[in-house]
């Protein structure tokens, strides 16, 4: 594994396909969405080839409609934010 590339560790018990998160990275400002999907099983790139370009363990639909791949260290479960879920019909 080159020198500049961290080992990726096993992500925190909280953090799982439909978990709403808050995404933090420097060059951003913060954003909620909810994790879509777990590419672990690709983040260690060695056997593919393309260490250049590494792959990011999380895919994270935002809450503003824009898909995001991140790692482990960039998400923070949001506790308070509810599950998204549809919206309620009118009572009857």
């Amino acid at each position: 594994m080159p020198e500049n590339m961290s080992e990726k560790g096993p992500a925190s018990p909280a953090l799982a396909v439909g978990v709403r998160v808050l995404v933090r990275r420097p060059s951003e400002s913060a954003v909620t969405g909810e994790i879509v999907g777990d590419y672990a099983e690709l983040t260690d790139s060695g056997e593919r080839g393309h260490e250049w370009a590494p792959v990011h363990r999380w895919a994270v639909a935002l809450d503003d409609g824009r898909l995001v791949f991140a790692d482990t260290d960039d998400l923070t479960v949001d506790a308070g934010a509810p599950r998204s879920a549809p919206a309620a019909g009118p009572a009857e």
